[in-house]
């Protein structure tokens, strides 16, 4: 059974770092893709990783979000800086498109 597992959120404050970790297990589809949930807001996704490490990002986290993978950990990685109030979010793995059951995600939470 394919299990998402994401790590890492908490509480910062405007301007802060956070790393949020992700481990699949049981797939053979590997994780490509973190998304965000905002409250009252639709599953959005924040950036995405491929193939040879090609990466894109959505508009309102360039330069500040990076993704990556280390496929011997079989873990993708999401490092946020300078984090604004509006990141505010429940942060969540998957595919890209999204194909895996998803996971209970991970709290970040962006306030002074």
């Amino acid at each position: 059974q394919v299990q998402l597992v994401e790590s890492g959120g908490g509480l910062v404050q405007p301007g802060g770092s956070l790393r949020l970790s992700c481990v699949a297990s049981g797939s053979i589809f590997s994780v490509e893709g973190w998304y965000r949930q905002a409250p009252g807001n639709q599953r959005e996704l924040v950036a995405r990783i491929f193939n040879y490490g090609i990466t894109n990002y959505a508009d309102f986290v360039k330069g500040r979000f990076t993704i990556s993978r280390d496929n011997a950990k079989n873990t993708v990685y999401l490092q946020m800086n300078s984090l604004k109030p509006e990141d505010t979010a429940v942060y969540y793995c998957n595919t890209a498109p999204p194909r895996l059951q998803w996971g209970q995600g991970t709290q970040v939470t962006v306030s002074s």
